[in-house]
């Protein structure tokens, strides 16, 4: 069995199960993220991955698969739940050792097989990581250029000017225009705004947060990155040869600073960036994400490992298995420059990680 075809066997299954095993009774992915999660529900795009891209789940989820669908007392009432073993009667417990038999078969198959020979063609992108599912307002806050930085563009920086053009008065506008399509096309029916922080208004906080860049001229992250738990902290450049980094509070003790990294002519090989996503400290059922590097160039790079269509499926894959069940995350990742151009990171390979909060689910 070709390693494409397992991975749809087993991603088929578990779609079939979920919409098809009790006739009559409608199950959510919601409903099933909080399910198999308890106390810590999944979130949805992990169980869309199980059952669209043919990322396969780790053998306990499979179990909860089993145990959950092993009897229809798990969907009696709401929220649905996952049962214990010694909850089931004799038949009940036939059914969910059938039940995992076959989908530990699957799942060893599709291990087995490998990958494909042929590549899966790409989830829609209403499907990804920046599909919001709520419809509400998302709101890309990006930082504006300092005055001595907009007068060397004259006229095109100049508002009364009519060459004016308002994005040669935003950082990061390269990192925003690719998100700002992104976001869009992935939330078709959703207001999707950008604005400088000057330009925000008090509803616009207690949206869908995306900030671009970081604490020296994005202010805003500058305050969430106060509000939030994090063992992650950004250094600021203080003067033009500062090159900063992020800070990391190890468990033991002390910390460790990550830093951009220069070549013997001063330019920039290797930028640092941050990606953090987690409830919004100002309207807890919206979230706040950060994409932030210590240059624009690292800005860029984390932006792309989310939108770049050869890394976004596999990235977004890692982060909803890699931190399962986590309301908020974080990674500190390389962002590699070769040539002045930003190379797009993957994050499923260790070395490109350097840094993520909370600990890996076991």
């Amino acid at each position: 069995m070709a390693g494409d075809d397992a991975r749809k066997t087993l991603a088929r299954r578990l779609r079939a199960l979920r919409e098809q095993h009790w006739p009559g009774t409608s199950i959510t992915q919601q409903q099933l993220a909080q399910a198999l999660g308890g106390r810590k529900p999944l979130s949805i795009s992990l169980i869309s991955s199980w059952e669209n891209t043919g990322a396969i789940p780790p053998e306990r989820r499979l179990e909860a698969y089993a145990m959950f669908f092993a009897t229809s007392r798990s969907v009696e009432s709401e929220p649905y739940r996952v049962l214990m073993l010694g909850q089931l009667d004799e038949n009940e417990r036939a059914a969910r050792e059938e039940l995992w038999h076959e989908l530990k078969e699957l799942r060893n198959q599709a291990i087995a097989a490998g990958p494909g020979a042929q590549a899966t063609p790409p989830l829609p992108i209403s499907s990804g990581f920046w599909h919001f599912g709520d419809e509400y307002i998302v709101t890309i806050v990006c930082a504006q250029l300092p005055l001595e930085l907009r007068e060397k563009f004259g006229d095109y920086a100049n508002p009364n000017s009519p060459d004016y053009v308002t994005l040669y008065t935003y950082a990061d506008p390269d990192a925003l225009i690719e998100l700002y399509g992104h976001i869009r096309a992935a939330n078709p029916t959703t207001q999707v705004y950008f604005k400088t922080v000057h330009e925000l208004v008090t509803d616009d906080f207690s949206s869908h947060l995306v900030l671009l860049g970081g604490v020296d001229w994005n202010h805003v992250t500058r305050e969430l990155l106060k509000r939030i738990e994090m063992p992650v902290q950004q250094v600021a450049r203080h003067e033009e040869s500062d090159i900063g980094g992020f800070e990391v509070q190890l468990e033991g003790g002390g910390s460790r600073l990550f830093a951009p990294q220069m070549d013997s002519d001063g330019r920039l090989v290797e930028d640092v960036a941050h990606f953090y996503r987690g409830p919004n400290p100002f309207n807890t059922r919206r979230t706040v994400t950060i994409c932030n590097g210590m240059y624009g160039r690292g800005t860029l790079g984390v932006v792309r490992a989310l939108t770049d269509i050869r890394f976004r499926e596999k990235n977004s894959a890692f982060l909803t298995e890699h931190f399962a069940g986590s309301s908020a995350f974080s990674i500190l990742s390389r962002v590699s420059v070769l040539m002045g151009k930003v190379l797009t990171p993957d994050w499923t390979k260790q070395e490109t990680r350097l840094h993520e909060w909370p600990e890996a689910h076991e």
